[in-house]
């Protein structure tokens, strides 16, 4: 049977492969994605996307509790746990349905079933009628990743938990232990704490959200004690003991060690959020010479794995692992595939930002890194509490941190804490790509009154001239 042929193929149809697949095609290229599971993939359909409609529900639940003080009333006040889940799903099915379209709009052709490269520029299928043989010059590795198991700590779906279970909860946790506070464990801590879990996060490094910079994470491990969560730092989790009641719940004890001693407390559910390992399992990818590090396939700025035509994009490629990095690369490779001349990415132009409650927003180096890195530095701040849109919105508590090279003006780095920060810091990036300098942000006129006065005024704050504080 002859191979069907096509300039590109696409490997898993998540953030990076179905934006992979949509610029080839405008490009001119024929293109075939390949998806074991679900259009869309895991931000879609378990992670970003859903994530996020859970989030506002209980957002909103926050602010109904605020009432009073904005002079409403709210009476009788309560939630439908499986309806909260079941308007996220919902969310996640009418996305993933988009994806489909946009497939068929841009005249890629879909195989559903699990890939294997068993040669160099072809691909095999396994689909639910057999296998179908394909061939193309350009190959695009886009199976992302899935969630990091240790040992001692697997998710069973009942007493312990991964994102995907957190994401479908068939009950609501009384007392629950969060295992690592990166993004999705501190948004998943964020969720049920608001919603009434006792909550207790344990992170091994010295600092929730360890990736941000200092004073951003001192400030949110603050907001999350107020709101009744317990931090702990520098903790392992060494073992869980669990003791189901049969009917998918029970109790777990948790063995926790910080500073050489070990205590055990007593949780009903326990999600573990530790990280992730690259799916490069059962594509073929030692034998074509393909060099994996750590579960992720090393490739160059350009996305390339060193096997002629074969690129490698998104989270199974390292980090950061976000989906708006995977959606670049998969621009950039299709460019390249169709003999275009892109830009590489830049990793330090990439904002990370975490929705938790308050949320946390970054780009570009911390105070620390851009030390270490040999910058002289300017910094400045300012605080949500200086700025009358926040106090309008009850917003007070935020603050906003940029850092700038003494030397050259350069904008290093921004860093923010507060309500909606993950929109704002995008006129940072923006700065960044246009590579900005102080002075440009402070001759920039920011509209009254809005948040984003406060990146103006943190600007002024590096350089002595803030206006008010």
């Amino acid at each position: 049977m002859a191979a069907k042929t096509f300039d590109m193929i696409v490997i898993g149809a998540g953030p990076g492969g179905y934006v992979a697949a949509i610029r080839g095609a405008q490009l001119g290229l024929s293109v075939a994605i390949v998806e074991r599971e679900h259009l869309g993939g895991i931000c879609l359909n378990w992670g970003c996307i859903p994530t996020k409609a859970l989030l506002r529900s209980a957002e909103v639940f926050h602010l109904m509790h605020r009432a009073k003080e904005f002079g409403l009333k709210a009476d009788g006040i309560g939630y439908d746990l499986d309806a909260v889940i079941q308007r996220s799903r919902g969310v996640a099915k009418q996305l993933s349905g988009g994806i489909g379209h946009l497939m068929k709009k841009n005249k890629v052709t879909v195989f559903m079933g699990a890939a294997t490269i068993p040669a160099q520029g072809k691909v095999s299928v396994t689909t639910d009628k057999g296998t179908e043989e394909l061939a193309a010059k350009a190959i695009v590795l886009a199976t992302g990743a899935r969630a990091r198991e240790l040992p001692g700590l697997e998710a069973d779906g009942d007493l312990v938990w991964t994102y995907k279970h957190a994401l479908q909860a068939k009950r609501m946790p009384k007392k629950l232990l969060v295992i690592g506070s990166g993004a999705i464990g501190i948004e998943f801590a964020s969720f049920f704490n608001t919603l009434g879990s006792d909550t207790t996060v344990v992170e091994v490094m010295d600092r929730v959200l360890p990736v941000e910079d200092a004073e951003i994470s001192a400030f949110a491990k603050k907001a999350f004690v107020k709101q009744g969560m317990k931090i702990m730092e520098k903790s392992t989790v060494k073992k869980l003991d669990r003791a189901p009641d049969g009917k998918g719940g029970g109790k777990v004890t948790a063995h926790i060690e910080a500073g050489g001693k070990t205590e055990t407390m007593e949780f009903d559910t326990v999600i573990s959020a530790v990280g992730i390992v690259g799916n490069v399992e059962n594509l073929g990818l030692e034998a074509l010479g393909v060099k994996i590090d750590r579960t992720h396939v090393v490739t160059d700025e350009y996305c390339r794995t060193g096997v002629e035509g074969l690129y490698a994009i998104g989270d199974i490629a390292g980090a950061p692992w976000l989906a708006h990095k995977a959606s670049h690369e998969g621009v950039m490779v299709a460019e390249l595939a169709a003999g275009k001349n892109p830009h590489p990415i830049k990793p330090n132009s990439i904002a990370g930002c975490t929705y938790c409650h308050p949320q946390v927003a970054s780009v570009g180096l911390t105070e620390a890194r851009a030390k270490e890195a040999g910058h002289e530095v300017k910094v400045g701040r300012f605080p949500f509490i200086g700025n009358g849109k926040a106090i309008a919105l009850g917003e007070p508590e935020g603050l906003i941190k940029t850092v700038f090279d003494a030397r050259t003006g350069e904008l290093l780095g921004a860093h923010m804490v507060g309500a909606e920060v993950t929109e704002l810091i995008q006129g940072y990036v923006i700065g960044r790509s246009l590579e900005t300098t102080e002075a440009e942000l402070i001759e920039t006129v920011f509209p009254h009154p809005t948040l984003s006065e406060m990146m103006h005024e943190a600007v002024l704050d590096a350089y002595g001239r803030v206006i008010h504080m």
